[in-house]
């Protein structure tokens, strides 16, 4: 069964964090909350702990995984970012957004769309979730918290443990979240393309 903390918002405890990182780190599959909703977290490149979010979702290999980094510094590392497209992640990050763009070679392939080449990347306004990175180091292989048959992600760390605590290794109760996921913008052409409408304003981009 999960272990299951509890982690203050706004001002996480150091040895809390330390610990996620090291469950992180270890292999482990973590539920976490973010700005936008409750997500699963994971090493990045972890083949195994992908697996197993395919399989709690129900997905297939085409799922798209995104990753959460800290910083717009960050997203330049693992994705091909013009001009243009920096001046928008400026303006909307950090925020609950997910920006399709096309992935550098630091991007593991199995992260990659098959046939596009493009990576998710997002950029969470979240003090849990930045204390995180920061420990880290790295970015966190992440894909929404929706499970098979739900209309909308979980967002009871309580209920995450009841429905799929024998599936995964930590829950992080950082109090509530949104219900809603982010919205999800394509930048990985020369155009611009809303892709999800969530729980970011887009409206500018409609």
């Amino acid at each position: 069964m999960a272990k299951l903390i509890e982690i203050h918002p706004d001002d996480p405890q150091p040895r809390r964090v330390a610990s996620i990182v090291e469950t992180i780190r270890g292999g482990g599959l973590i539920a976490y909350p973010t700005d936008s909703s409750y997500a699963f977290g994971c090493h990045i490149g972890d083949k195994r702990a992908m697996d197993r979010i395919r399989r709690i979702r129900r997905t297939d290999k085409n799922h798209n995984f995104t990753l959460v980094c800290s910083d717009l510094s960050e997203i330049s590392t693992y994705a091909r970012v013009d001009n243009w497209a920096y001046r928008m992640l400026k303006a909307m990050t950090p925020g609950p957004y997910t920006f399709i763009l096309p992935a550098t070679r630091e991007v593991p392939k199995r992260l990659q769309h098959p046939k596009r080449r493009t990576i998710g990347l997002r950029v969470p306004d979240h003090s849990l979730v930045r204390a995180v990175l920061e420990a880290l180091g790295e970015p966190i292989m992440s894909s929404t918290l929706l499970l098979p048959g739900d209309d909308l992600p979980l967002t009871d760390p309580y209920e995450i443990q009841e429905r799929i605590g024998h599936e995964i290794d930590l829950i992080i109760d950082a109090g509530p979240t949104g219900i809603e996921p982010t919205s999800v913008i394509d930048l990985s052409q020369d155009t611009v393309e809303v892709l999800r409408v969530g729980r970011g304003d887009v409206s500018a981009l409609l």
